[in-house]
């Protein structure tokens, strides 16, 4: 029998509830169960008060949770009865409310949806072709949001009163566009314009009826004709250019100074996506999802030239080999904009073949993307040949995130329980054999939290100041850590007033105000000295935590493991507390304690000249030769990749070896890495970070299929097995070390046999994870632990990331791997924030 009883009750939603359409799912829910009461925006979220039967009132808490929008993210549902209201007769969405201090989550920026390409697409609907169409489900939020709660007087779009027409699909509760706050349309919403070069000179770049009238077919016209747009995104500048154009290719890599690093390119629609890269369904779904990222597909094997050229047929699969010279995978993108979206309508229709273009971040080398008009025509003045500019202002820089494929890990039996155990911090996508790898964390996913375990519910805020490289900073907030966008490499002014400007607008969005720091443990880091001028300023407490230490808090704290678990940190460079550069790390960490100890590392070798072998590999190669042979190890003739012209360096380089000058000892995975790349003549010198390891693993996948099975782990464990190397573990000093010149002359001594370089890149690959997780396995044993985190930059390269928890297992360990943020310096920002955080608890100074 039902409950007839009138019941009132109020739920408050938290999580990301504002500015997805969550109140008139509220209120369509309300009018379904015939149900009377409020919904409106507060500082705590949704605040809801239903009544009506108790059997109604209870149906509409179960549909509340089941029956999300699309963008909306529970973080909780605060329940509690209320004193019926006598002749309620309706139910009304309430004005906003707000207070210092909230628990919302502001949406990132997400990408167009199909409802609204099906409006722009529609001749007969005043949107068709309109660049800034949106509605609740998709459309810009953090990237124009001043504060919470989200409300359009808070957004750059307040300075765009609406029409009626859009007034009224604001107003209505039922329409898709209810108190969307960038809600507009060519009536009364950001307007498009074009300026040429020629006009930009002379100063003639403010809106008129002539640059806005078509504004599209010009910028379309510009890339079709060779020349370099630069486009206003969703979080910044963008400079595009057709990526069939081998000489547009050519002329923005001398403008741009970036001479190999991989372009990342976009296209008008999945068809062509599957055109030019072997997707599989997880790339197919990451390409489409609503962040829609920069993603990481391997490329289709190509003719070197194109058939599209006179006589021959046309090829929609070819493309320059200008786009990505080091790497068989190519970056791509699906058009996230309505912007976007129209653009490639105009070049699809003027186009021979599908458009494919290039899409990268509209900067100089180590400067800022552009954000604004006026500062895109003053910097931008020698990178463009055009400017496709609008009217809506961007408040918050934001690039564009990117990621590749990780193997799903898969349940492991538990060595201490015997039960099958799945490692914590899973991503969403359950039963799909891949799942994101992030290398840039930025739109779409930023500035949605990490979340911490319950304990840390009611702690204060702390700030981890991040790295120097891609740095980053986190921001707690109870149990959520925010970790803001990718900023780059600070080293100029600019980026460091970049890093300054993402601090303060998330401290003001999350209207938090740190209670303590922790910054790197170098001294002379940007970082560092932002968290200890502003420790200083504001009397807080800071700990300066080990970089590599960071990094093994963050992969943990990821994955909610704050009991002892043992850590593999394998990048490129971090100051060790032994004042010699880590970055081959074996650590034991205890977040809960919170305490950790160096267990193992890679055996050290000298970087002669410091940072100039980071840029000429070929210097570390030399290192570990002499290092051989201090080793007695027996090693042929040394060959010599490296070109005659730089015989003099080398024996300058040689004679600093000798006498040991202006040589300091690494540990480093990152530099092991670029010395095999030298030695085997695929790298020599450096344009970008991690090229020569880029290099090295695009040689080992092009290798024959036996050993390509090897390396994806679809090889029988004996076959394997005869492509490994022996690798030697010692113990010295108290720590395991992993000998890092045996396993460097065995590929030269392969080398001098005549193997072939992707085999040698393949064995080096297999040998060293089946090395660093021996090491690990003599460790565990030690320690009583089973658990081990892979962290660090070196573990973006997919091939190692594919081996190591496979070798793990076969050690009885569970590898747990970073979800949500980059394995590289973007993500140690959480580290430090989640250390901060017990120390706090621990009471310690």
């Amino acid at each position: 029998m039902s409950n007839k009883l009138t019941v009132r009750r109020a739920f408050v939603a938290s999580g990301q509830v504002q500015g997805v359409g969550f109140r008139p799912f509220v209120y369509r829910l309300a009018a379904e169960g015939g149900l009377t009461g409020t919904v409106g925006n507060t500082s705590e979220g949704v605040r809801m008060e239903l009544q009506g039967t108790e059997d109604e009132v209870r149906r509409f808490g179960s549909r509340l949770r089941a029956e999300l929008p699309p963008l909306a993210r529970l973080t909780g549902v605060v329940e509690h009865d209320l004193q019926p209201v006598e002749g309620e007769r309706n139910f009304r969405i309430v004005s906003s409310s707000g207070e210092a201090g909230h628990s919302v989550l502001v949406s990132p920026d997400m990408s167009v949806c199909a409802d609204c390409l099906a409006d722009m697409h529609d001749p007969a609907n005043p949107r068709y072709q309109y660049a800034f169409t949106n509605c609740t489900n998709c459309g810009p939020r953090y990237t124009i949001t001043r504060s919470i709660p989200y409300d359009r007087a808070v957004t750059s779009m307040s300075c765009f009163p609406l029409c009626p027409q859009c007034a009224a699909e604001y107003a209505n509760p039922a329409d898709r566009r209810f108190h969307a706050q960038p809600v507009a349309c060519p009536a009364c919403g950001p307007r498009l314009w074009f300026v040429d070069a020629k006009a930009a000179r002379e100063g003639c770049t403010a809106p008129t009826a002539k640059n806005m009238n078509d504004a599209l077919g010009r910028a379309a016209q510009t890339l079709l004709q060779g020349g370099i747009l630069a486009l206003k995104g969703l979080g910044g500048f963008q400079l595009a250019c057709d990526a069939r154009n081998a000489q547009s290719l050519r002329e923005l890599r001398l403008r741009k100074t970036r001479p190999h690093k991989p372009l990342a390119l976009m296209v008008g629609d999945l068809s062509t996506a599957r055109a030019l890269c072997a997707l599989t369904p997880e790339h197919e779904a990451l390409l489409q999802s609503p962040e829609k990222p920069v993603v990481l597909c391997p490329r289709r094997e190509q003719n070197q030239s194109p058939k599209g050229a006179p006589g021959g047929p046309a090829d929609t699969a070819w493309l320059p080999p200008e786009v990505a010279p080091d790497t068989g995978k190519v970056g791509l993108m699906l058009p996230y904009t309505p912007l976007h979206a129209v653009l490639f309508d105009r070049l699809t229709a003027l186009a021979p073949l599908p458009p494919v273009l290039v899409m990268t971040s509209a900067n100089a080398g180590g400067e800022p993307i552009c954000l604004g008009n006026r500062e895109a025509l003053n910097r931008l003045e020698h990178l463009a040949d055009a400017w496709l500019l609008h009217d809506r202002d961007i408040l918050v820089r934001v690039d564009d995130s990117v990621v590749t494929l990780q193997p799903r890990l898969p349940a492991v039996a538990d060595v201490a329980t015997g039960t099958a155990a799945e490692p914590t911090g899973r991503a969403a996508g359950a039963g799909l054999l891949s799942e994101p790898l992030f290398y840039r964390r930025a739109r779409g996913y930023v500035p949605r939290p990490v979340f911490l375990p319950e304990a840390e519910q009611h702690a204060p805020c702390v700030l981890g100041t991040g790295a120097e490289l891609k740095a980053t900073i986190c921001l707690t907030r109870g149990r959520e850590a925010f970790v803001g966008q990718h900023i780059g490499d600070l080293e100029n002014p600019a980026t460091l007033a970049f890093y300054e400007e993402v601090a303060a607008h998330l401290e003001s969005l999350l209207q938090v105000r740190p209670e303590a720091l922790v910054c790197d443990a170098h001294p002379d880091f940007l970082s560092t000295r932002y968290a200890e001028a502003r420790a200083r300023r504001e009397g807080l407490p800071l700990w300066r935590l080990q970089h590599h230490a960071a990094h093994a808090a963050a992969v943990l704290a990821e994955n909610s493991h704050y009991g002892p678990a043992l850590a593999l940190c394998l990048d490129g460079t971090g100051l060790g507390d032994d004042g010699t550069v880590w970055g081959g790390e074996l650590l034991l960490m205890e977040l809960d304690r919170p305490h950790w100890q160096r267990l193992g590392r890679l055996a050290p070798f000298a970087l002669p000249g410091g940072d100039a072998a980071v840029r000429q590999p070929w210097r570390i190669a030399l290192a570990l030769h002499a290092m051989c042979r201090q080793a007695e190890i027996p090693l042929p003739q040394l060959p010599a990749p490296w070109l005659p012209e730089q015989a003099q360096a080398a024996a300058a380089v040689q004679e600093m070896l000798r006498r040991n000058i202006n040589c300091p000892a690494t540990s480093s995975c990152g530099r092991l890495f670029d010395a095999v790349a030298a030695q085997l003549g695929l790298c020599l010198n450096t344009s970008y970070e991690g090229q020569a390891a880029i290099r090295l693993e695009d040689a080992a996948s092009r290798t024959a299929e036996p050993i390509r099975a090897a390396l994806e782990g679809r090889a029988r464990d004996r076959v394997a097995a005869q492509l490994i190397w022996p690798v030697g573990i010692a113990s010295r000093q108290g720590l395991l070390e992993l000998d890092s010149a045996g396993l460097f002359a065995q590929t030269v001594q392969a080398q001098a046999q005549g193997m072939d370089t992707g085999e040698i890149a393949a064995r080096f690959h297999l040998s060293l994870a089946r090395a660093l997780a021996a090491m690990a396995g003599r460790a565990a044993r030690k320690a009583g632990v089973h658990s081990v985190g892979l962290t660090g930059g070196v573990m973006q390269n997919a091939t190692l990331a594919r081996l190591l928890p496979l070798a793990l297992a076969e050690q009885g360990l569970i590898a747990l791997v970073h979800h949500e943020l980059p394995p590289g310096d973007g993500g140690l920002s959480l580290g430090q924030s989640a250390w901060g955080l017990r120390m706090l608890a621990a009471g310690k100074d």
